[in-house]
């Protein structure tokens, strides 16, 4: 796959304001707009409380609270939502907790749009939900490609990431840099099932092999089977495809167990978050695929600055993402003169978007897939750290046509 380099910082920096002329102008006056029960309600369903709390979790109600904020400051009077609230609620990464959460949110607390809902089971489970209430679904923690594949449907919008967009800016550069014999081990559920099928396809497509995959728990705390096993065969590369406290205890256990240094590590899905809580020295060197970075220049860092105000910590991908998902949401509402879902859905599909996380952002009408630039970073040198947080260097900066895979013919809206 052809990727132009980052040639700069500066290259890809916009204008410093935090809400872009690109989101939509002035819209319609509040006087033309219908509002369905007074208010417009956001619900942000995610893992609250266990290994993903930290890369979203409680933190993504504050960065959603920013797009509100920064929608009402822009639009004033003008606006067409004015009282604008937002519910939240733990799946606890389970899909059948999801889907009751769900319910509950689209029927009792009227919510219009969910946003957020890491753990690809639990994200496909609530997508069914949106489907059948005709209420719209912006997903911004899972990564399964079914989302815009075979469970795509009107209502649903994925945002951030998928698995092809991991595997193909990560599983294909390792091969290139001369790991050919991998072993995978990753989470057997939908998101980990999905990894596997899109890291072994990018890996054999650049010409390595997958001489074992391993599924795994989830959640899990103990690898020390798998890693062993993993080693077996004498692969150039463990692929680790765990996510949030999975990946930091399989990356602890990895390294305890002396193969740092001795077999190289690649991590499908990482989060600034999982290098905070874990160190820098337990992953440095190694390559993944970004969706997003807080400092890769100063309109980002603008944002993570008035993120780390209110939270105390510097914002992860997902954070950012559902800043932009929400903002784009309300922006849409805007134009559309109402929260009416179908009016909503019109508005965003084949918009042209940059906002503080998409940049060349477009939502691809024909299965909701949200394509955007992507980033191959590297986990700095503990060395090379200047500040805390600040862990990752942009090796690559992939085009968003190049980052994301064509629409797959298993969508049928």
């Amino acid at each position: 796959m052809h990727r132009k380099k980052t040639l700069a910082l500066a290259a890809t920096a916009v204008s410093g304001s935090l809400v872009l002329a690109a989101c939509g102008g002035g819209g319609p006056s509040a006087s033309g707009g219908k509002i369905s029960d007074g208010k417009v309600v956001l619900g942000l369903l995610n893992d609250q409380s266990g290994v993903y709390k930290d890369l979203s979790g409680p933190n993504s109600k504050v960065a959603i609270q920013m797009a509100i904020d920064d929608y009402k400051a822009k639009y004033g009077d003008k606006a067409v939502a004015k009282d604008i609230e937002i519910v939240t609620a733990d799946h606890q990464n389970k899909p059948d907790i999801a889907n009751t959460k769900a319910q509950e949110m689209y029927d009792r607390d009227k919510a219009d749009i969910i946003l957020d809902v890491p753990t690809s089971s639990a994200a496909l489970a609530v997508a069914n939900q949106a489907k059948a209430k005709k209420k719209l679904f912006i997903d911004i923690g899972a990564g399964t490609t079914a989302l815009t594949g075979k469970s795509c449907n009107k209502y649903t919008f994925h945002w951030a990431y998928d698995t092809y967009m991991l595997a193909h800016g990560t599983g294909g550069v390792v091969v290139k840099n001369g790991g050919k014999k991998w072993s995978i081990v990753y989470p057997d559920y939908a998101f980990g099932q999905d990894m596997n099928k899109s890291f072994t396809a990018a890996v054999q497509q650049a010409g390595g092999t997958i001489q074992q995959s391993i599924p795994t728990p989830f959640p899990n705390d103990n690898f020390a089977t798998y890693i062993t096993k993993a080693q077996s065969t004498n692969p150039d590369v463990i692929g680790i495809m765990a996510a949030g406290g999975d990946l930091i205890n399989f990356v602890k256990q990895f390294n305890q167990a002396g193969l740092q240094g001795k077999t190289d590590l690649a991590v499908g899905l990482m989060f600034i978050t999982d290098i905070h809580s874990l160190g820098v020295d337990q992953f440095q060197g190694t390559k993944f695929t970004d969706a997003w970075y807080w400092n890769f220049d100063d309109q980002n860092r603008a944002w993570a600055d008035k993120f780390k105000e209110k939270t105390g910590t510097r914002p992860s991908f997902a954070h950012a993402g559902n800043y932009s998902a929400a903002l784009q949401y309300l922006e849409a509402v805007q134009r559309a003169g109402t929260d009416d879902a179908d009016a909503v859905v019109k508005q965003l599909e084949g918009k042209k978007i940059n906002d503080v996380f998409l940049r060349n952002g477009e939502i691809r009408a024909a299965d909701h897939s949200v394509l955007h630039d992507a980033y191959l970073v590297q986990v700095k040198n503990k060395s090379e750290v200047k500040e805390d947080w600040d862990y990752e260097k942009v090796l690559e900066t992939i085009p968003a046509q190049e980052a994301f895979g064509p629409v797959s013919g298993d969508c049928k809206m």
